[in-house]
């Protein structure tokens, strides 16, 4: 057995047992020989075995830095889900029912990157792999049963650039006809491989996604282009800064570059058609031709299509979330939103991206020949265990934004919580806070967001990190010494949480020592008033104004850090952080306050002394509130002014100019927890919809800005579906650990509202509906579940309440 046992470094056995999971019984981690740690290598591993032997076998395999795996040219799976550094997750894709009698061909694509990002981590590549039934081995790499062989995949083009800052490499194909022969059994010049460095073997733990395929609705544009060779393009640090921080290929070594060549391809005519488009449909398109296709909503995952053409050609395929002046932008995303095939020779050829990426419309651009598409799809890479949530009202509006926020976190949670599905898909804190609470909440367990911590306890160390230090999203590699201190901060408040949550209050012990260790970095900011100063790397507070006013002594970050020292006290029961809170807070109130709003910062001057900017944000005053610096009860005439004056409309009213406006990262979700506080349930439900009607009508998904400049579905905006069911449907709290439920029905401007919870395999299931004078409500729970219900203000409002 080849299963490596964990080093319980941390003195918390039971975290050891529940993280590790099967092992190899034979399989061997191996590459082709010598080339392990070379960038951007795209390698095919291939094993036979007969459909009699394998009737239950499982594939199961794991590899750095991705793979996809075919069963006889058919699409198995991918992964596999990302742990962290030394580490390597197993998945398992049964065979039962999929192979057929006599010889059937395993193949696995392995893109072994060997770059920094905020997506994949920068380890040697290898693919461990085995076929299993029963206890016998049929295959193996480097073991028992069959041999997996393997070669370099030359038709992914090596030396290109990178996709984005965050991410590794984009995808640029030079084929021949026969270049996927391989995966069914053809031509395969196999070359030498080696046994390399074993990493420590831990479980999966995430779901496997389903895949599920999606057709697009319709073609929406079509037309032509022409090449302007003069036209400017632009290009940001994915091709111009590449270096020590930031690795990849150079520009001068760069085999194509057809991000540029996409961006000088003009239109000379684009026609609004908006044809549907059905399974069966042809695309016959010439030299120079485009179509742009619009799918059903903005997704994650990958597109593929069937193209035959009579000469070589070169297809573009080009994609974003939204449209920009009726056409797709390749530069609106800063990222390099163009997959490139240049089809060698006459054929029929199957395509299918290998990477995930995120994108609504799609538009095909045909050169050097004419060709015809067909069978276009998109192949979903979403966490399926949401859907048994559900939330149904008298009103349209409601029900898309939660279907909104639903489809946004199962894009941004599928292998650990990320804050884009496209850009970066990376696991950024503080968005994960908000995406904690989803996940119970749609999936009914803390099953993911005990992976999500399992990825940040199990590394001794982060490198090029300060000590104590947490990174500022993981798994990552953040050679360039890039951290926020405030996301480290709410880190801490999702702990708390998720111990809560979880009840696993093994892992929030076994986090102790690197909770203590971040307290200790803070330390060497403590001025003489007790507060931060001047801290070090990107201080975060939100995308506004806000983020410009850190320096020196930032206000909002000591609000922040007041909070999450009050959190360590009552994790591990420290009362002399929680005085510290407080005597940070009430500087806080004599410093930052002038009277009417809190003031962001304060410069230190030339002769010592501290001077207020005088700037004042409106995230500002919700850090005040959210994090218990300000009170209603302390400061009643700024949480009215804020109630009435604020919010999404602000920017229409022109009240209060003076103070900066707040964003959707992450000032709306802090004002809608406030305004929920104090059960405004009627004002939160329309402020959500004035917020975000426009995202769901444009993308079907929510965003990373309350403007479509930056990412379109992001995962911490789908929190809203928790003003959803506790602020609407009236789930106010349920206690997943004491089987509890606490129903509080609030007053809505709505005629019935209905919502289905997950708590673990059970669901909860409550619906209200008005007849008149009349308020019947109705309430299915598993018998262990206790629940709670308050119909106080709805009797308040003069109704009788009746139970079904």
């Amino acid at each position: 057995n080849h299963f490596i046992n964990i080093k319980n470094q941390y003195g918390v056995t039971k975290i050891m047992k529940n993280v590790t999971g099967a092992g190899f019984v034979s399989g061997q981690p191996v590459w082709l020989k010598g080339r392990s740690y070379e960038m951007n290598l795209f390698v095919g591993f291939r094993v036979q075995v007969r459909g009699e032997d394998a009737g239950d076998a499982i594939v199961r395999l794991t590899a750095s830095s991705i793979y996809r795996i075919f069963l006889n040219g058919e699409f198995l799976g991918y992964g596999p889900a990302r742990g962290p550094h030394g580490y390597a997750r197993i998945d398992e894709w049964s065979l039962k029912g999929k192979c057929n009698p006599g010889i059937n061909t395993i193949a696995v694509e392995v893109a072994g990157y060997n770059v920094n990002s905020y997506y994949l981590l920068d380890q040697p590549a290898f693919l461990q792999a085995e076929v299993v039934c029963g206890a016998r081995v049929l295959a193996s790499t480097g073991g028992d049963g069959e041999r997996f062989e393997a070669r370099e995949l030359e038709h992914r083009l090596q030396k290109v650039q990178r996709y984005s800052f965050q991410r590794a490499f984009s995808e640029v194909y030079r084929m021949s006809q026969d270049y996927a022969a391989w995966r069914v059994g053809g031509g395969f010049d196999a070359q030498d491989l080696e046994t390399v460095a074993q990493l420590r073997l831990i479980a999966r733990c995430a779901p496997y996604p389903e895949f599920k395929i999606m057709r697009p609705l319709c073609v929406r544009f079509k037309g032509a282009v022409e090449f302007n060779p003069d036209k400017p393009v632009w290009a940001d640090r994915t091709i111009k800064n590449i270096g020590p921080k930031l690795r990849g290929y150079l520009e001068s070594e760069l085999e194509d570059i057809p991000f540029y060549r996409v961006q000088r391809l003009e239109p000379k005519m684009n026609v609004a058609v908006n044809n549907p488009l059905k399974e069966g449909d042809r695309l016959e398109m010439a030299d120079g031709d485009f179509r742009t296709l619009e799918f059903t909503r903005n997704n994650a995952g990958f597109f593929g299509a069937t193209v035959k053409c009579s000469t070589p050609i070169r297809l573009y395929f080009t994609f974003d979330e939204l449209l920009i002046n009726d056409d797709v932008s390749t530069t609106r995303y800063c990222c390099a939103n163009v997959v490139t095939y240049d089809l060698a020779e006459p054929g029929v050829y199957n395509l299918e991206t290998f990477e995930p990426y995120e994108m609504k419309y799609l538009k095909v651009i045909v050169e050097h020949g004419a060709c015809e598409i067909s069978n276009i799809y998109f192949r979903e890479y979403v966490n399926p265990t949401a859907e048994r949530a559900s939330f149904k009202s008298s009103d349209n509006a409601l029900d898309s934004i939660f279907d909104a926020a639903r489809e946004t976190f199962k894009q941004n949670a599928v292998d650990t919580f990320t804050d884009c599905a496209g850009r970066e898909r990376a696991g950024w804190l503080c968005d994960s806070f908000y995406i904690g609470r989803v996940s119970a909440d749609l999936c009914g367990s803390a099953d993911m967001e005990r992976m999500f911590f399992e990825n940040f306890l199990l590394p001794e160390k982060f490198k090029s990190l300060p000590d104590g230090m947490l990174p500022m999203c993981y798994p990552s590699d953040h050679d360039d010494g890039a951290f926020i201190p405030n996301w480290a901060m709410w880190f801490v408040f999702q702990l708390e949480e998720y111990l809560y949550r979880s009840g696993d209050r093994d892992m929030v012990d076994a986090f102790k020592p690197k909770v203590l260790a971040l307290i200790d970095y803070f330390k060497q900011f403590m001025n003489d008033d007790g507060l931060l100063e001047k801290l070090k790397g990107w201080v975060f507070i939100e995308w506004s104004r806000a983020n410009e006013l850190v320096q020196d002594v930032n206000y909002p970050s000591n609000m922040t850090y007041a909070a999450a020292l009050e959190s360590i006290d009552r994790m591990y029961g420290m009362p002399e952080l929680k005085a510290q809170a407080e005597a940070m807070r009430t500087t806080i109130r004599k410093q930052s306050f002038d009277g009417v709003f809190f003031v962001d910062n304060a410069i230190r001057r030339p002769d010592g002394t501290l001077e207020l900017s005088g700037e004042r944000t409106e995230v500002c005053q919700y850090y005040a509130f959210f994090f218990g610096t300000a009170t209603i009860e302390e400061f009643p005439q700024l949480w009215e002014t804020l109630r009435k004056d604020f919010g999404p409309d602000r920017k229409q009213t022109k009240k209060h100019p003076e103070i900066h406006f707040a964003n959707a990262m992450i000032g709306q979700p802090m004002r809608t927890e406030l305004l929920s506080r104090l059960g405004l349930s009627a004002q939160i439900l329309e402020e959500s919809k004035d917020y975000f009607r426009k995202m769901v009508e444009t993308t079907g998904t929510l965003w990373e800005h309350d403007s479509p400049t930056a990412s379109c579905s992001h995962g911490f905006a789908s929190h809203v579906e928790r003003l959803l069911f506790r602020d609407v449907v009236g789930i106010r709290n349920i206690d997943y650990v004491g089987r509890k439920v606490e129903v509080v029905f609030p007053d809505v401007p709505l005629e019935h509202c209905a919502g289905v919870m997950p708590v673990g395999d059970d669901t909860v299931k409550v619906s209200w509906s008005k007849d008149g004078k009349v308020f019947n409500y109705s309430i299915e729970a598993p018998e262990d579940i206790s629940v709670s219900v308050d119909v106080s203000t709805i009797e308040g409002l003069g109704l009788r309440t009746t139970r079904k």
